[in-house]
């Protein structure tokens, strides 16, 4: 069991959006569905919370109601190992009502935000020549999705 488990709030749609995250990533999975009882506060039989893994990291979704809502000052990060991860995943969650932000944010269909994040980019940022890092994070800037090859076509301008 691991320690600490992220919680996330949704209005009516745990397991749904549980079933989509963890069709993104290998190693996930739907854990556990727990049903409210007749003391509620949900209609009994229906799904109070969800436990799901995402790549291995545990997760409950909570059916809670329309009190709270996602916000960006949360968001998931991905790791993601190639330019074609980035694609698939962004193209993903942005599908059926996800919206783009910058630099690599997205809002999904659900209001949860997720930075989709390659690899190389932490690598170009941390560059030891400092006009090579800035040209990096001025090109990251103008971005929505992050596209490699434009970062590395930045940063070897002179």
């Amino acid at each position: 069991m691991q320690k600490i488990t992220t919680f996330l709030w949704f209005d009516g749609q745990a397991e749904e959006a549980a079933r989509f995250y963890t069709s993104l990533f290998d190693d996930s999975r739907v854990v556990e569905i727990q049903r409210y009882g007749e003391a509620g506060p949900g209609a009994a039989g229906s799904v109070m919370t969800v436990t799901f893994e995402l790549a291995g990291q545990r997760y409950t979704a909570l059916n809670g109601g329309p009190q709270f809502h996602f916000t960006e000052a949360i968001s998931l990060s991905v790791d993601c190992a190639s330019q074609e991860e980035v694609d698939s995943l962004w193209e993903r969650l942005t599908e059926g009502g996800g919206e783009p932000g910058p630099c690599g944010w997205l809002r999904d269909r659900y209001g949860l935000s997720w930075q989709i994040v390659p690899r190389r980019l932490p690598e170009l940022l941390a560059d030891p020549d400092p006009e090579r890092a800035r040209r990096a994070m001025e090109a990251m800037l103008g971005m929505g999705r992050i596209d490699v090859r434009a970062l590395e076509d930045a940063v070897a301008a002179a």
